[in-house]
């Protein structure tokens, strides 16, 4: 599976459970870390982890796995780390403190209107 691929799934995964102000930018051209950062926000800690696990189960279902994941202790920031996309789940309050769309800002924007609903 390509990495366009992976992405796509879990857009389309954080969309279907209502993950607000969803973004990816493209820096694979800044860093060694991924070649895509997804960045999302939930309402609530709750929201937070159901995020997290439908991309899990979403990527699961075609056999990728993550590397690592991390924050399942506190539910504010949930970071899965497959490779070549990394998938930050945040609660709002969270993002608006770590700011990552700023830390990256020299990343590409990635449109994904096609991938979600409006």
């Amino acid at each position: 599976m390509t990495d366009r691929e992976e992405l796509e799934i879990a857009v389309k995964a954080l969309d279907s459970k209502k993950a607000r102000d969803l973004k990816v930018l493209k820096v694979d051209d800044l860093t060694v870390l991924a070649n895509y950062f997804v960045i999302a926000s939930a309402t609530s800690t709750t929201q937070v982890k159901a995020l997290a696990d439908e991309v899990e189960f979403k990527l699961g279902e075609k056999g990728v796995q993550a590397k690592s994941i991390e924050g399942y202790q506190s539910k504010t920031w949930i970071c899965l780390d497959y490779i070549d996309v990394i998938v930050h789940v945040f609660l709002e309050n969270e993002r608006e403190f770590y700011q990552l769309e700023h830390l990256w800002a020299d990343g590409t924007p990635v449109d994904i209107s096609e991938w979600v609903t409006d």
